[in-house]
């Protein structure tokens, strides 16, 4: 999304509280980057977590002043709270903080599992939620990438959000007939960050009984874990920096199993670009990205049988690979970009 943002201007500075062109694929090495003073200590960017109640403070220390007519930030957490003087600020938000705002987030942590640590955090939630929803008043208007969480804006801040689907682009995720063989499609894929609310676990756990194979592509704190409880069938490969094998690897896959609640699903809407069904649990935003029966189907609980009986249903059943790619096409990178400059254009004088 923010790459789609810089295409939009180009000549536009970037703020944000760390930077590391690595973990970004160089996507923004051109940019003028202006970071925190925190930038500066390698211990605190690798373990930013720890520092979680004072990062709102070093939030103000990116004082925009007047700097700016418009101003666009793209928060998970604290990039709404940037100091400005002057100029319109549009929040892109990703969600409300989680950590903040949902208290069963943390469950997937081990250290958050014990009732004594939720007590000794408690203090600090509560004044991130304060500040959270401070900050969130003094925006002008709030995007939100799915009406999964423009609801939640509306619930914890008490804001109404315009939502605007984040951006794929499908001059990279498309439907290519060279490399869908369905003779070949023998494998199930699962993508992204291996973190607790991923399910990455159901999808294993689902593979080991049904003996398919199942291609994770990705890396994060529970991989090791879920190596450990994976038969043979499963195999784990590491993020793709080449774009163009990964669209391979989506055309050519049966289909994405997508048991998480998401706020929006990029990688799902991806997979829907490239023409892939998409087995989805029925939450979040997935909702708005599957189209039950046509593009893929849902399952209703968090549960490895659920899962297997889906795997099953769509082995009965046959989707048109072009009709879905299609039906992606309200995603691509253009249509947020004409979306997004209609709503500066109704909200910007300039």
């Amino acid at each position: 999304m923010v790459e789609a943002l810089c295409e939009m201007f180009p000549g536009s500075p970037l703020y944000t509280l760390f930077y590391d062109e690595n973990k970004t694929l160089g996507y923004f090495k051109d940019k003028k980057i202006y970071t925190s003073f925190l930038d500066k200590f390698n211990f605190v960017k690798t373990h930013h977590r720890l520092f979680i109640p004072a990062l709102p403070l070093v939030q103000y220390s990116l004082n925009l002043k007047n700097k700016f007519d418009l101003i666009v930030s793209s928060s998970a957490s604290y990039a709404k709270g940037v100091r400005r003087s002057s100029g319109l600020h549009i929040c892109y938000c990703h969600t409300p903080i989680r950590y903040a705002w949902e208290e069963n987030y943390l469950d997937g942590y081990l250290a958050f599992r014990n009732p004594i640590s939720k007590i000794i955090t408690k203090p600090a939630r509560a004044w991130l939620r304060w500040w959270d929803k401070k900050v969130a008043g003094k925006v002008d208007i709030f995007l939100a990438n799915s009406n999964f969480i423009a609801d939640k804006i509306k619930k914890y801040y008490d804001r109404e959000a315009i939502v605007l689907n984040p951006p794929v682009d499908t001059k990279i995720f498309y439907y290519d007939s060279k490399s869908h063989k369905p003779e070949a499609k023998s494998y199930y894929l699962m993508i992204g960050r291996m973190l607790h609310y991923k399910r990455f676990d159901l999808g294993v756990e689902a593979f080991n009984k049904l003996g398919l194979p199942l291609k994770i592509i990705g890396g994060g704190p529970d991989l090791k874990k879920l190596k450990a409880m994976a038969k043979s069938n499963v195999d784990f490969l590491p993020f793709l920096k080449d774009v163009s094998e990964l669209r391979k690897i989506y055309n050519g896959a049966k289909a994405l199993i997508f048991p998480q609640v998401e706020d929006f699903g990029l990688v799902a809407a991806e997979a829907q670009a490239c023409g892939l069904p998409v087995i989805a649990y029925r939450e979040g935003g997935a909702k708005e990205i599957v189209i039950d029966g046509k593009t893929g189907l849902f399952f209703n609980k968090q549960t490895p049988e659920d899962i297997i009986n889906a795997v099953n249903k769509l082995s009965t059943q046959s989707f048109s690979r072009k009709a879905i790619s299609d039906s992606a096409v309200r995603f691509s990178k253009e249509n947020f970009k004409n979306k997004f400059l209609e709503i500066i254009n109704k909200n910007v004088k300039i």
